[in-house]
């Protein structure tokens, strides 16, 4: 079975142009068949502010409004998405830039209200992994911006971390499935502050207990959530690592 690579990129690398050119030029580097998730970083949140529209956030997670989800999909779905993928195709990538609502590759429901009202937020409920299957074997890269849709005419701002695990679910019955999510951190750290004190390996039982300790908290444990559902459903490896070390092999290896 062929090999794919699904490489998530978070929004702190996209927003510094040189580190985005390093991580661009090294991901040019990965052989084989390969797919790009990116996220968006602050510029949205940028952008709002410059457009006197209040950005709402409740537990580091953004409120989509509808004025909101004008601004993130010009940002994800345009500015950055197309940024990327004219860099990558000056490195002879052959790169396309879609949203999930293009060839309708992602569907999504809209977030339920419960304690919170999170707006225009998707939940995944649906990838065309068959599509994305037909891409990759036409030799062209896919890049993916954090916006889905609910086939009702309505797109929705969704979480990119979410949209990698689920992509990477979607195409396990075509391929055998490498997941990396990379950020600026050498990956799971037991201590925050200490790049040193990497935490090489995570199964579910240690995923628990270090949550229930406090050592895994806030944003990462959904991403480690994502990555052992992942696992669960075909994926054959997932490693959070960091940007820079995409081609090292490096970084916290997730397993059963």
């Amino acid at each position: 079975m062929d090999k794919v690579n699904i490489i998530k990129v978070g929004g702190k690398i996209v927003e510094d142009p040189a580190a985005l050119e390093q991580f661009l030029q090294d991901f040019a580097k990965i052989s084989g068949h390969k797919l790009l998730v990116h996220g968006g970083g602050t510029l949205a949140t940028e952008l709002a502010e410059k457009l006197g529209i209040e950005n709402k956030m409740t537990e580091g997670r953004r409120i989509t409004d509808a004025e909101t989800l004008k601004i993130v999909t010009m940002v994800y779905g345009g500015l950055i998405n197309k940024n990327i993928v004219a860099r990558l195709q000056a490195k002879n990538i052959n790169a396309l830039g879609l949203t999930g609502a293009d060839l309708n590759l992602i569907r999504s429901g809209k977030r339920p209200v419960k304690e919170i009202d999170y707006g225009y937020v998707g939940d995944v409920q649906e990838v065309q992994g068959d599509v994305i299957a037909d891409l990759l074997k036409l030799g062209i890269v896919p890049v993916l911006a954090p916006i889905t849709h609910d086939k009702k005419g309505q797109l929705l701002n969704t979480n990119a971390d979410t949209i990698a695990a689920e992509t990477a679910k979607a195409l396990a019955g075509f391929f055998e499935v490498h997941l990396i999510y990379c950020f600026e951190k050498k990956g799971v750290l037991m201590n925050p502050e200490d790049e040193n004190s990497l935490i090489s390996e995570i199964d579910s039982a240690l995923f628990k207990e270090y949550v229930e300790q406090g050592i895994i908290q806030g944003g990462m444990i959904p991403k480690l959530q994502n990555a052992f559902d992942a696992i669960r459903c075909g994926v054959k490896d997932v490693t959070i690592t960091k940007a820079q070390d995409i081609l090292l092999g490096r970084g916290s290896k997730i397993i059963q």
